[in-house]
Formats: C-alpha cells, structure tokens, sequence
C-alpha cells in the first residue's frame, strides 16, 4: 500500500487494519468492546443505585446474621423492611422526606 492517498481510494483500501473486526477470529471488535464497556458502566450504575435505595438491605442483613449470629435466626423480609421504616420514621436523620 503507498503511503500517497488517491481522492477515489475508499477508506477499506487505505487502512491497514479493518475498521470492524480483527486479524482472528478470536481477538473481539470494536463494536464487541464497546458493547461490553457499556455493560459494565450499566452494571455498576445499578449497583450504585440499588445500594444507594437500599434495595440490598435485606441481604445484607441476612449475611452479618449469619455471619456474626449464626445461632440466631434472621426476621422475615416483611418484618425486616417493617422495623427499617418504623426506625426511619422516629429517627429521619438526612432524608429529605
């Protein structure tokens, strides 16, 4: 390939690689790539929120349970969002509502 450019050459005969793909079959595409990064900025994005809504409470209270009382057994789920909400009711601290 030379190094001079002709207006009429097409951007597939002036690259040395390919715009989309790779030289395997196994090496991942530009696309491919970018997809996953996606992904991965999403995942953390609702780690970020469901940690922040306190939708994982309850697991995590499950784990110190079994984890620093295991002879003890955990409150049902039910129980467990009512006693949050009665605590946060008497207590507001930094909520906005």
């Amino acid at each position: 390939m030379s190094a001079v450019h002709n207006v009429g050459d097409s951007v597939a005969e002036t690259c040395s690689e390919p715009l989309i793909g790779g030289a395997g079959a196994d090496s991942p595409t530009l696309w491919t790539r970018a997809w996953r990064q996606t992904a991965r900025a999403a995942g953390a994005v609702r780690w970020y929120m469901t940690s922040l809504m306190g939708d994982s409470a309850y697991a995590t209270y499950v784990a110190h349970q079994r984890r620093h009382h295991p002879d003890a057994p955990p409150v049902t789920e039910r129980q467990f969002w009512r006693d949050r909400m009665d605590d946060q009711d008497r207590n507001p601290g930094a909520r906005c509502c």
